[in-house]
C-alpha cells in the first residue's frame, strides 16, 4: 500500500490518560533517510518503494502523521540496576498507532512529560546500533522488536560530546513492559481497589490482544505463568548465542518475551561469564553470566506488581515456571549447538564451558569450527590443542548416537544453529563512523549479512572473524 492508504488504530492510546499522555513530536531538522528495512515495511503492508518519498522521511522524522495516528508517550516505572524508580515513561519515544498487529513507535522524537529533564532526542550511533541489532536478533531467530527505518538530521545533540541527532522507527506487537505494571503498584499500592482496576485493565488489554487463548476465569495466573516461561526461553536463547543485553532493568523487559531496548549490548567474543558490555555497569549486575538470575529477579518484581489479581500461591506457582523453561530451552539449544540428537550431557557441557572459560577462544568461531572437527586443518588443530581431551569425549558421545566424526549431516545441522556472523561491536562502530560522514552503505551491507547469519557468505568472510584489538577496547555506555 501507499502511505495514504495505510490506516492505523490507537489501541494503546484508547486505554486513556492513566496509561499515556498525548504528545506531539519535535521534528528532526532536514531529515535524511539513513536506513530502511523492507521486511519490516511489509509487516505493515507498506510498499517498500514508498521509502523513497519525502512523506515517508517526514513520518519517521516526526513531521507527519498518517491516517488514524494519535501519538502518545506511555508512562511506566521500573527497577534500574536494582533500585526502584516509581515514574519513568517514554522520555524520548512516541507510540504512533498500530496496524496489522504491529505498534509503530518513534524513538528520539523529542521531549515528553517523562523526559526527566532530558532532551528527548536520540543520537545516530544509538539508532544505528538498535536498528542493526534488532534485525540481527531476528535473523538469529530470537524474539525481538523490529526496526523499520532511521533518519538522520542536521540537529546536534550533546551527550559525552556533540553528536548527530537521529530518529528510529521501531515496531513490536506492543511495547508494554514489566515496568508498566510496576507504575500502578508504586502509585496505588495503598489504594487496593484502584490498583486492581488499573492493573486489571492493563492485563486484560495485554491478554485480549496478545494472549487470547488464555481468556477465562484464571487468565491472570495463566498469563503470568506464560510470561515467565517466555522470559525463561528468551534468556536461554541469549545465553546460547552469547548475547549480553547490558541494561536488564525491569522497564526494559517485554511482557511478550521480546528482546527490547537495545543500548549497551554486546556479543561474547572470548567466553567469559563475567563479561560486562555496559561501561556504566560498574558492579557487574548485568554481566553475561548473571542474566538468567536477573531474569527471575525481574519476574519476581512483575509478580509483585500484579499480585492484586491473584493469590500469593498462584504468583509463586507462576514464577516457578521460569527455571524449568529456561533449563529445558538451554539444554535443547546446547544439544543442537553440539550436533547431539539425544538427551543433554551435563558433564560434556560443563567440561566444554570450563575449557572455553580457561582458554578464552572466540565463542562464535569455536562452535562454527566444531562443526567441521573431522576435517580440521593443522592450523585449527593447533588452535584448539588444549581441547584434545574434551574432543575425545565429544567424539565418543557422537559415536554413541551412531554419528560419525566426519558426518556432513552433522556439520549442516550445526551450521544451521551456530551463526557465522554476529553483530560485533567493532562492526557496528565502523557503520556508525561511516554514517556520521554521510555514507549509509555500510548499514545496509551489515543488515544484509546479519539477516543470514548461518550462511557461509564467502564474499563477506571478512565480517566473520574476531574483532581487531581496537574493537575489543570499545566502551559502550547507557548513553548509547
Amino acid at each position: 500500500m501507499r502511505l495514504e492508504d495505510l490506516d492505523f488504530q490507537t489501541s494503546y492510546a484508547d486505554l486513556g490518560g492513566d496509561f499515556s499522555t498525548a504528545v506531539s513530536a519535535e521534528p528532526a531538522g532536514e531529515p535524511r533517510l539513513a536506513a530502511f528495512n523492507p521486511e519490516a515495511a511489509a509487516l505493515l503492508g507498506l510498499d517498500p518503494a514508498e521509502a523513497s518519498r519525502p512523506e515517508f522521511i517526514e513520518l519517521v522524522a516526526g513531521a507527519r502523521l498518517l491516517r488514524g495516528m494519535r501519538p502518545v508517550a506511555s508512562v511506566y516505572a521500573g527497577h534500574q540496576f536494582g533500585h526502584p524508580v516509581p515514574r519513568l515513561g517514554d522520555g524520548r519515544a512516541l507510540i504512533l498507532g498500530d496496524r496489522a498487529g504491529w505498534e509503530l513507535q518513534l524513538k528520539g522524537s523529542g521531549r515528553t512529560p517523562y523526559s526527566r529533564m532530558g532532551d528527548g532526542r536520540a543520537v545516530l550511533r544509538s539508532c544505528v546500533r538498535e536498528y542493526l541489532c534488532s534485525e540481527a536478533m531476528h535473523g538469529l531467530g530470537i524474539p525481538t522488536t523490529r526496526a523499520l527505518a532511521v533518519v538522520t538530521s542536521t540537529d546536534r545533540v550533546r551527550r559525552e560530546e556533540i553528536e548527530t541527532r537521529a530518529v528510529l522507527a521501531r515496531m513490536a506487537p506492543t511495547h508494554v513492559r514489566f515496568g508498566t505494571f510496576e507504575y500502578f503498584w508504586f502509585r496505588h499500592h495503598a489504594e487496593p481497589e484502584i490498583l486492581r482496576e488499573r492493573v486489571g485493565r492493563l492485563a486484560d488489554y495485554v491478554i485480549d490482544r496478545f494472549y487470547p487463548e488464555l481468556r477465562g476465569p484464571d487468565r491472570y495466573f495463566a498469563w503470568l505463568r506464560e510470561v515467565c516461561e517466555r522470559t525463561g526461553r528468551l534468556l536461554a536463547q541469549w545465553q546460547a548465542v552469547g548475547f549480553n543485553h547490558g541494561v536488564m532493568n525491569t522497564d526494559n523487559f517485554s511482557v511478550l518475551g521480546l528482546t527490547i531496548d537495545y543500548g549497551p549490548f554486546g556479543f561474547l567474543e572470548e567466553f567469559d561469564p563475567g563479561y560486562i558490555c555496559n561501561h556504566s555497569d560498574t558492579e557487574g549486575r548485568y554481566a553475561f553470566g548473571e542474566q538468567p538470575r536477573v531474569g527471575l529477579w525481574n519476574l519476581n518484581v512483575l509478580g509483585n506488581a500484579v499480585s492484586c489479581l491473584m493469590s500469593d500461591a498462584e504468583v509463586g506457582e507462576a514464577l516457578h515456571a521460569y527455571e524449568p523453561a529456561f533449563q529445558a530451552e538451554l539444554s535443547r539449544l546446547l544439544r543442537a549447538k553440539l550436533g547431539l540428537r539425544e538427551s543433554a550431557d551435563p558433564a560434556l557441557f560443563a567440561g566444554l564451558f570450563g575449557r572455553l572459560r580457561d582458554t578464552r577462544v572466540d565463542y562464535t568461531e569455536f562452535f562454527r569450527d566444531l562443526a567441521t572437527v573431522g576435517d580440521w586443518s593443522p592450523a585449527l588443530a593447533s588452535k584448539y590443542a588444549t581441547f584434545t581431551e574434551w574432543l575425545t569425549d565429544y567424539r565418543a558421545r557422537l559415536e554413541s548416537e551412531g554419528q560419525t566424526w566426519t558426518s556432513a549431516a552433522r556439520t549442516a545441522a550445526m551450521n544451521a544453529v551456530n551463526p557465522k556472523y554476529i553483530l560485533r561491536n567493532y562492526l557496528a562502530q565502523a557503520a556508525i563512523d561511516r554514517a556520521t560522514g554521510g555514507d549509509f552503505g555500510e548499514i545496509e551491507k551489515l543488515h544484509r549479512i546479519l539477516s543470514r547469519p548461518f550462511d557461509d557468505q564467502p564474499e563477506n568472510a571478512a565480517y566473520a572473524g574476531a574483532s581487531p584489538a581496537w574493537g575489543r577496547q570499545l566502551e559502550i555506555s547507557c548513553s548509547s
